[in-house]
């Protein structure tokens, strides 16, 4: 066995895991008619085995108008008893389980949340593309106590972790970025009245989840554009939810409807995001995709560690665990993360590829990921599972072209 101070544990809040890799809530969209599927079993359990401290379930939504996609999950009682059976098979595989909380606010459409899409302010959401309405203030009062019950129900089903999602411009990010927040009540304006919405959601959490729950936020280091966050502000908020007393952060950057690219990087993948759409569905978003797929997702370069050089600026500033995320593929630049005082590292696209690859990592059977950073299993992920593209029998050969292609401008 290799000895490194990634496979040391670490403790988030109350919750001590066995090494410092999590697989990250990159969504799996396994939850089909928004429950737990044994898919979704079955690929966190076989992380579970494959070495992970932790894994945690993808983007589950605190209520219905939070819901973006049909295959993701939507807190409710009826489906405890199948995040149940997953966390005790995590488990019993030695890891332990989180879940990701969070509202897509105006990233979705009326068929699928039930409602007209609400946001921060009123608007139209051109990457859904939808038209928006911004939250009544008793709407916001509701949407607390949804997060705190979703705690209540992640307690319920035996995850030892839940993250809240405040980034990527889902809704809390989309109240404290000055883009999609054009607000003139409290909630609006100033930097501390665009966290207002975030400190009342943080407090009910940190309630809800006691003693005995580790509380984790995934934020913004940036936006990714001139009039979203920067990071000034940024590292304001990270201030902010350290005097909350959360137990960690997992610093991101990017905002889906605007700089999607910035999150992920390398390329998405147009030609197989196009290709799995449902043409009776979306046939018009087929030919706008291929019309102004490039200008619409900008391709951002890709490199090992991507983030790294940002989010030292907020290990600087703050004492709370940090975890790094951000295209992590090898033992040497992971050593590198934690040697800068970062508490863990989470990954997603090496899970993907492998879900053996932590194991492989720790007995020295490999000291790198064989993922390609083709972005193919982001741009599945929109129609179908989330799968690699080497997992994929029946690849068709435009597609296979594609991700050699993506592949060779990544090594």
């Amino acid at each position: 066995m290799i000895e490194s101070p990634i496979f040391t544990p670490v403790s988030i809040g109350p919750v001590t895991l066995r090494n410092r890799i999590i697989r990250s809530a990159a969504f799996e969209n396994m939850a089909y008619g928004n429950r737990p599927s044994q898919d979704l079993y079955d690929y966190h359990v076989a992380v579970s085995r494959g070495g992970v401290g932790m894994t945690t379930l993808a983007y589950a939504s605190v209520n219905r108008s939070g819901l973006s996609f049909d295959g993701q999950l939507w807190m409710r009682e009826e489906i405890v008893p199948g995040l149940k059976r997953i966390t005790d098979a995590v488990h019993a595989a030695g890891a332990k389980c989180s879940i990701q909380l969070g509202h897509c606010g105006n990233m979705t459409h009326r068929a699928t949340c039930g409602c007209m899409p609400v946001g921060a302010s009123a608007g139209f959401n051109l990457y859904s593309p939808t038209f928006v309405r911004g939250m009544k203030k008793a709407e916001i009062d509701a949407l607390v106590e949804d997060f705190g019950h979703a705690v209540e129900l992640a307690r319920e089903a035996g995850f030892d972790c839940v993250e809240i999602h405040a980034g990527h411009g889902y809704l809390i990010s989309q109240f404290l970025s000055p883009y999609t927040n054009h607000r003139r009540d409290e909630y609006g304006g100033t930097l501390q009245n665009r966290m207002r919405l975030m400190q009342r959601v943080i407090r009910r959490v940190m309630e809800a989840a006691g003693d005995d729950m580790g509380v984790i936020v995934k934020m913004n280091m940036h936006d990714g554009f001139r009039r979203g966050m920067q990071e000034e502000e940024c590292l304001e908020v990270a201030c902010e939810l350290e005097r909350l007393g959360v137990h960690a952060l997992v610093l991101s950057a990017g905002f889906v409807s605007k700089a999607p690219m910035e999150v992920m990087r390398g390329a998405m993948p147009l030609r197989t995001m196009t290709h799995y759409m449902d043409m009776r569905q979306f046939w018009w978003l087929r030919a706008l995709v291929r019309l102004f797929g490039r200008i619409m997702v900008p391709t951002v370069p890709y490199k090992e560690g991507y983030f790294l050089e940002d989010a030292k600026k907020f290990r600087a500033a703050v004492k709370l665990p940090l975890i790094y995320v951000g295209g992590m593929a090898s033992r040497q630049k992971m050593e590198e993360v934690l040697t800068a005082g970062f508490e863990g590292i989470q990954m997603a696209r090496a899970l993907i590829r492998d879900t053996d690859f932590v194991n492989k990592l720790h007995s020295g059977e490999t000291d790198r990921s064989e993922c390609g950073h083709s972005n193919y299993c982001i741009g599945r992920m929109y129609s179908l599972e989330m799968k690699c593209n080497r997992c994929v029998a029946d690849l068709p050969e435009r597609l296979r072209r594609e991700v050699k292609e993506a592949e060779k401008r990544w090594q």
